[in-house]
């Protein structure tokens, strides 16, 4: 034994060097006996004892494994490596290239480690799940050889840090499930900024630390992407806003809000007391006293161009609009509506038989879905609105203004001298006006008043008659005029409105 190990050293050994050469015997040969224990990096794939092969499948879960085994069939679609003990993926983990691997699993294996370069043999993957290991960060370009990646996993491991530039070149990537980690900030790069992944479906980041959330941006999203949004069981600060963003989605019958509701919590800012959770839910009641949520509906002016939204909850679906009364969008039927490429109604200019409600059918292999549209179009151009305004102000401003003048007409109207306390009048030339304007004598003669009393009777107008019998519209007698004559001005001549025929004449008087 100890020759061959010799001559497999390529060492002479001479009787003054036997020391030395055992020494290197005994080192050699306790590298080649590493290279036998099962489970040792390098071992060669072994479909009888270490995994199991069947057909284009290789499993080798549960087998104690510290590295991936060496000389995989390059006819393999799914490698399974599951509860093992790799830690540590290198960039040579696989000397071959695996055009044909789709799936690669990895979870429950303690690894903490990925390679820049470990998927440079794999670029084919559709479904790699790192989950249950002790990653910690995901650094820039990691996943960018898997062009063709469909499904992520990497829930329950350490992450706290992913930089904006991890996901860079995955651009199939539909599932990405990041929870149970110790996230911190949303990566809202992932599904807004320009750099989004275009194709993600479901991005879930619950049970993780993120106590904000940009909640116009993610109001902004299409329904299709909000519908698979996970953030529950995060340690969220309430606000009217987080509960106005879940009720919405709520209504929507979006799926990231109806199949969690309960477990959306959040922490009351101050003063409530330190570490008060409740659901965000509730925050409709006493504890914000936030509005209720309700449904807007769409409003436009006349001769505007207005595009309504058929934000459907699945993506790439067949998209048809009924028009009110259920007439069917389509060429030449409406000329002023018409289907957008994208599913989107245009109609323009806006016209006020435009109102009413719309119905956009969504169709696709596997989903349907109905979405009601109300829209209210306003019987002026947008840019009139202020020149409507300013003239519901000037009407109103000026029923005020004459309000104000008739009742100064009826309660302000200066007093005639006739009424006047300290105009006096001469003794038995009373004035037949007081007799009309008070019922109740006023006079101190009392055999005046005595004669006032016996007689009534009604001043007849034919006494005012003319030639032809008619009124005299101007009065031919002439009166004094007390006002006048203390003016110095003499006798006048009787006026329209003086005239008693033509005031009170079915008054009736004492005389």
């Amino acid at each position: 034994m100890l020759q061959t190990l010799h001559q497999t050293a390529g060492v002479g050994c001479g009787m003054s060097e036997t020391l030395a050469c055992l020494r290197w015997s005994v080192l050699l040969g306790l590298s080649v006996a590493l290279l036998w224990i099962p489970g040792a990096a390098g071992s060669a794939l072994n479909c009888h004892k270490t995994c199991i092969c069947a057909s284009n499948i290789v499993s080798c879960s549960k087998m104690n494994l510290t590295a991936v085994p060496t000389e995989l069939p390059p006819y393999t679609v799914v490698l399974d490596l599951s509860y093992n003990e790799i830690t540590r993926l290198r960039a040579e983990w696989t000397h071959d290239k695996l055009d044909k691997l789709h799936n690669l699993l990895l979870s429950h294996n303690g690894l903490h480690f990925l390679s820049s370069e470990a998927f440079l043999n794999a670029k084919q993957l559709r479904y790699l799940d790192l989950s249950s290991n002790k990653l910690r960060l995901l650094d820039e370009y990691i996943f960018e050889p898997l062009a063709h990646l469909e499904v992520l996993l990497l829930y329950n491991n350490h992450i706290s840090q992913i930089d904006r530039l991890a996901f860079t070149g995955v651009n199939s990537l539909q599932k990405l499930y990041l929870s149970q980690n110790l996230v911190s900030r949303f990566p809202l790069e992932l599904v807004a900024d320009k750099s989004r992944l275009e194709k993600l479906i479901l991005l879930d980041v619950s049970s993780n630390r993120i106590k904000a959330l940009p909640v116009a941006e993610l109001q902004a999203l299409p329904a299709w992407i909000k519908n698979g949004l996970y953030f529950h069981n995060n340690p969220l600060v309430c606000g009217c806003d987080l509960y106005s963003l879940l009720a919405h989605w709520y209504i929507r019958k979006l799926n990231s809000a109806r199949d969690f509701r309960d477990d959306y919590q959040c922490y009351l800012p101050a003063p409530a007391p330190a570490k008060t959770l409740v659901g965000v839910f509730e925050l409709s009641s006493d504890y914000m006293n936030c509005s209720t949520f309700k449904q807007t509906d769409e409003e436009a002016f006349l001769e505007q161009t207005l595009t309504l939204s058929c934000d459907t909850k699945h993506k790439d679906m067949s998209k048809t609009w009924l028009m009110p009364g259920n007439v069917v969008v389509s060429a030449g039927i409406n000329q002023t509506a018409r289907v957008l490429p994208d599913g989107r109604l245009q109609i323009s200019p806006v016209r006020s038989e435009d109102s009413g409600n719309y119905t956009c059918l969504a169709v696709s292999e596997a989903h349907n879905e109905t979405l009601y549209v109300v829209l209210k179009v306003h019987n002026f151009t947008m840019n009139a609105g202020g020149d409507s305004l300013n003239t519901a102000y000037t009407t109103l401003v000026g029923c005020l203004a004459s309000a104000v003048l008739v009742l100064i007409y009826l309660y302000l109207t200066p007093c005639r001298c006739f009424c006047c306390p300290d105009r006096g009048k001469k003794g038995g030339d009373d004035s037949i006006h007081s007799s009309m304007i008070s019922v109740t004598p006023t006079h101190d003669d009392p055999a005046l008043k005595a004669e006032l009393d016996r007689h009534v009777a009604f001043i007849d107008s034919k006494d005012l008659r003319g030639q032809n019998g008619k009124l005299n519209p101007n009065g031919d007698e002439e009166e004094p005029d007390e006002e006048a004559g203390m003016l110095g001005k003499g006798r006048r001549r009787r006026s329209v409105a003086e005239s008693i025929s033509s005031v009170f004449s079915d008054t009736p008087m004492v005389v």
